[in-house]
């Protein structure tokens, strides 16, 4: 029966893979993913030759109802990002729920992503926690911090290493200089590297060092 897999893939180490996920992709009769280029290396590294086409935020609005009706003539359709799982902070969420709405069956595979490395390698409690994803750049930011100040749980967010800088010393003003943080560099890549300290250090220190590649900032609970 045909339906949609979401299939996380790699945020690194391209071993970090699951068999079936493998076995998923062989078998599909398209694969949508965010960059072609990016996957195209994944999946030439694993022999996996299924054609490929591109979906992502600026054309995913205009694509969901064609992939839906291929689907819908009998299509076993698979939606890759270029790390991770998709939907979170990538490009999926659209398409699954129209692929829900459509009565098609969606199943989404178990497998890489970036925050939960970070979190429970931040040494900070896992059993309750609350992931952000990527701040407003502008609009509503300061909102939303204010509401995060009182937050009792772990906050996980994503962040630009070109923002690092400015988020921390943003995070200083809003939830004390001396809350416990951690900011994971690089997950599972060569340069996999996790900074602890206060936000207050961790401002300091990647004021002096700016920080290269994907980042996770895993700020303690008030």
């Amino acid at each position: 029966m045909a339906k949609l897999y979401i299939v996380p893939t790699p945020v690194g180490n391209l071993e970090d893979i699951t068999l079936r996920a493998i076995r998923i992709l062989n078998e599909a009769d398209l694969i949508l993913a965010e960059d072609t280029r990016t996957s195209s290396v994944l999946l030439k590294h694993y022999g996996i030759s299924v054609p490929l086409e591109s979906h992502h935020k600026f054309n995913e609005h205009g694509k969901v109802e064609s992939v839906k009706e291929r689907i819908l003539s009998g299509k076993t359709v698979a939606l890759i990002s270029d790390a991770g799982t998709p939907g979170i902070s990538d490009p999926g969420f659209l398409l699954v729920r129209t692929c829900v709405e459509a009565g098609i069956e969606v199943e989404t595979l178990p497998g890489a992503t970036a925050f939960v490395p970070a979190l429970v390698n931040s040494g900070f409690p896992c059993d309750r926690f609350c992931f952000e994803g990527f701040l407003p750049v502008k609009k509503g930011r300061q909102t939303k911090l204010s509401e995060l100040a009182g937050e009792t749980r772990t906050m996980i967010f994503y962040e630009s290493p070109f923002r690092l800088v400015k988020t921390l010393g943003q995070f200083v003003e809003s939830f004390g200089p001396e809350r416990p943080a951690s900011v994971s560099r690089e997950i599972s890549k060569l340069h996999d590297t996790t900074h602890r300290g206060t936000l207050q250090e961790l401002y300091g220190f990647f004021s002096q060092n700016p920080p290269k590649g994907e980042i996770v900032v895993v700020v303690k609970g008030c």
